[in-house]
Protein backbone atom coordinates (compact mmCIF):
# COMPACT_ATOMS: atom_id res chain seq x y z
CA UNK A 1 0.00 0.00 0.00
CA UNK A 2 1.37 3.38 -0.99
CA UNK A 3 1.10 6.30 1.41
CA UNK A 4 1.50 9.98 0.78
CA UNK A 5 1.24 13.21 2.66
CA UNK A 6 0.63 16.87 2.00
CA UNK A 7 1.59 19.89 4.07
CA UNK A 8 0.39 23.45 3.77
CA UNK A 9 2.48 26.26 5.25
CA UNK A 10 1.45 29.91 5.29
CA UNK A 11 4.30 32.33 5.98
CA UNK A 12 5.18 35.97 5.48
CA UNK A 13 7.72 36.75 2.78
CA UNK A 14 7.99 40.50 2.55
CA UNK A 15 5.71 42.06 1.21
CA UNK A 16 3.21 39.19 0.76
CA UNK A 17 1.84 36.19 2.60
CA UNK A 18 2.76 33.00 0.75
CA UNK A 19 1.09 29.59 0.80
CA UNK A 20 3.56 26.73 0.32
CA UNK A 21 1.85 23.47 -0.59
CA UNK A 22 4.02 20.34 -0.54
CA UNK A 23 2.90 16.86 -1.42
CA UNK A 24 4.71 13.56 -1.42
CA UNK A 25 3.83 10.08 -2.46
CA UNK A 26 5.18 7.18 -4.45
CA UNK A 27 8.77 8.19 -3.74
CA UNK A 28 8.37 11.68 -5.26
CA UNK A 29 8.08 15.18 -3.86
CA UNK A 30 6.33 18.18 -5.45
CA UNK A 31 5.82 21.76 -4.26
CA UNK A 32 3.65 24.70 -5.22
CA UNK A 33 4.05 28.30 -4.05
CA UNK A 34 1.09 30.69 -4.14
CA UNK A 35 1.17 34.38 -3.16
CA UNK A 36 -1.59 35.89 -1.02
CA UNK A 37 -2.14 39.58 -0.35
CA UNK A 38 -3.32 39.87 3.24
CA UNK A 39 -2.85 37.22 5.91
CA UNK A 40 -5.29 34.42 5.05
CA UNK A 41 -7.32 32.59 7.66
CA UNK A 42 -7.75 28.83 7.80
CA UNK A 43 -11.15 29.03 6.11
CA UNK A 44 -9.80 31.19 3.29
CA UNK A 45 -6.95 28.77 2.60
CA UNK A 46 -9.31 25.79 2.62
CA UNK A 47 -11.81 27.54 0.32
CA UNK A 48 -9.00 28.59 -2.03
CA UNK A 49 -7.66 25.03 -2.27
CA UNK A 50 -11.12 23.61 -2.90
CA UNK A 51 -11.81 26.13 -5.63
CA UNK A 52 -8.44 26.14 -7.41
CA UNK A 53 -7.30 22.56 -6.80
CA UNK A 54 -7.11 21.57 -10.46
CA UNK A 55 -5.25 24.71 -11.55
CA UNK A 56 -2.28 24.49 -9.14
CA UNK A 57 1.09 24.31 -10.88
CA UNK A 58 3.47 22.02 -9.00
CA UNK A 59 7.20 21.72 -9.47
CA UNK A 60 8.48 18.74 -11.43
CA UNK A 61 8.52 15.62 -9.26
CA UNK A 62 11.78 15.05 -7.40
CA UNK A 63 12.78 11.56 -6.33
CA UNK A 64 12.77 11.24 -2.56
CA UNK A 65 15.57 9.38 -0.92
CA UNK A 66 16.46 8.74 2.65
CA UNK A 67 15.21 6.64 5.52
CA UNK A 68 11.48 6.13 5.80
CA UNK A 69 9.74 8.02 8.59
CA UNK A 70 9.55 6.11 11.82
CA UNK A 71 6.14 5.08 13.03
CA UNK A 72 5.03 6.90 16.16
CA UNK A 73 2.69 5.19 18.55
CA UNK A 74 -0.69 6.91 18.97
CA UNK A 75 -0.05 7.61 22.65
CA UNK A 76 3.29 9.28 21.90
CA UNK A 77 1.76 11.30 19.06
CA UNK A 78 -1.00 12.51 21.41
CA UNK A 79 1.55 13.45 24.10
CA UNK A 80 3.74 15.35 21.63
CA UNK A 81 0.73 17.21 20.23
CA UNK A 82 -0.39 18.18 23.75
CA UNK A 83 3.12 19.43 24.61
CA UNK A 84 3.27 21.49 21.43
CA UNK A 85 -0.06 23.17 22.15
CA UNK A 86 0.25 23.75 25.90
CA UNK A 87 2.65 26.37 27.24
CA UNK A 88 5.46 25.00 29.34
CA UNK A 89 4.55 25.05 33.03
CA UNK A 90 6.95 26.71 35.44
CA UNK A 91 6.75 23.94 38.01
CA UNK A 92 4.70 23.73 41.15
CA UNK A 93 1.98 26.15 42.18
CA UNK A 94 4.33 27.65 44.72
CA UNK A 95 6.95 28.33 42.05
CA UNK A 96 4.30 29.88 39.81
CA UNK A 97 3.11 32.09 42.69
CA UNK A 98 6.68 33.22 43.38
CA UNK A 99 7.22 34.01 39.71
CA UNK A 100 4.01 36.06 39.68
CA UNK A 101 5.15 37.89 42.82
CA UNK A 102 8.51 38.70 41.19
CA UNK A 103 6.77 40.07 38.10
CA UNK A 104 4.49 42.27 40.24
CA UNK A 105 7.53 43.54 42.16
CA UNK A 106 9.27 44.35 38.88
CA UNK A 107 6.34 46.40 37.62
CA UNK A 108 5.98 48.18 40.99
CA UNK A 109 9.70 49.07 41.00
CA UNK A 110 9.46 50.32 37.44
CA UNK A 111 6.47 52.53 38.31
CA UNK A 112 8.22 53.89 41.41
CA UNK A 113 11.50 54.65 39.63
CA UNK A 114 9.64 56.33 36.78
CA UNK A 115 7.72 58.51 39.23
CA UNK A 116 10.99 59.43 40.98
CA UNK A 117 12.63 60.34 37.65
CA UNK A 118 9.67 62.50 36.67
CA UNK A 119 9.63 64.23 40.08
CA UNK A 120 13.36 64.95 39.81
CA UNK A 121 12.90 66.32 36.31
CA UNK A 122 10.07 68.59 37.50
CA UNK A 123 12.23 69.79 40.41
CA UNK A 124 15.13 70.61 38.07
CA UNK A 125 12.75 72.45 35.73
CA UNK A 126 11.30 74.46 38.63
CA UNK A 127 14.83 75.36 39.80
CA UNK A 128 15.79 76.54 36.29
CA UNK A 129 12.65 78.65 36.08
CA UNK A 130 13.39 80.20 39.46
CA UNK A 131 16.95 81.05 38.40
CA UNK A 132 15.62 82.67 35.23
CA UNK A 133 13.21 84.81 37.27
CA UNK A 134 16.03 85.87 39.59
CA UNK A 135 18.20 86.91 36.63
CA UNK A 136 15.38 88.96 35.14
CA UNK A 137 14.85 90.84 38.41
CA UNK A 138 18.25 92.33 38.15
CA UNK A 139 19.46 93.26 41.62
Amino acid sequence: METGYATITVRFEDPFWVLLYERSGGGTFEACKLPFGAEPGDQEVYAFLLEHWRHLKFSPPVAMEGPPERKVSPKRARREARRAVQPAALGTKAQQALALQREEGKTARARKSRAEREAEAEQKFALRQEKRREKRKGH
